[in-house]
């Protein structure tokens, strides 16, 4: 029987890198159902289908970095590791969102369509909730410029109190009327 995936399990398995959202292909193989190297074995054999934008291998470093970020390594997690402890024989692979959506094309099973259409929806969702980001972002930055420009009319208001209030103002008023010079 299939497993139903839920966008709760697949939105943590996005992940930015080399400025794309992208998943890897330890947690896709997971998510489909099977190893990571009969995964990997069947975009190779597709290979002419994941270009450098739909797919790439990652650096030691980054797979260093990711790997700190995930919560949890067991030694006995089969899907993700190796025989060889808890770090992976081979640097593993990141597909961007048109990388997973051509993974349907490569593996057919129900599931694989399944796991899918959720990982679309997991990718819109996550790109939804950035562009409403940006837009409160922008919102923002025009309230603070409108309250640093109240804040300067505000303190030019209580300057020009100040001033008046100001006892030291030397007046300056022409005396009008008759002036008796002395001769």
């Amino acid at each position: 029987m299939d497993k139903v995936v839920i966008p709760e399990v697949i939105e943590p398995k996005i992940y930015m890198i080399r400025g794309h959202k992208v998943m890897i292909s330890m947690h896709l193989a997971e998510l489909y159902g099977v190893i990571p190297k009969v995964l990997m074995q069947a975009v190779k054999r597709n290979i002419e289908r994941f270009p450098v934008d739909f797919m790439f291998q990652l650096t030691a470093q980054e797979e260093e970095s990711l790997r700190s970020q995930f919560v949890t390594l067991k030694n006995n997690d089969s899907i993700s590791y190796s025989k060889r402890g808890k770090h992976a024989k081979y640097l593993p692979y990141a597909f961007t969102e048109q990388g997973v959506a051509m993974l349907s094309s490569v593996l057919r099973s129900k599931q694989a369509i399944q796991v899918n259409i959720a990982i679309m929806r997991a990718f819109v969702k996550l790109r939804q909730i950035l562009s409403s980001n940006k837009e409160l972002a922008y919102k923002l930055k025009e309230l603070e410029g409108k309250i640093a420009k109240h804040d300067a009319e505000i303190q030019a208001i209580f300057e020009a109190i100040r001033k008046l209030m100001s006892p030291e103002i030397k007046e300056s008023r022409r005396i009008t009327g008759f002036q008796h010079r002395p001769q």
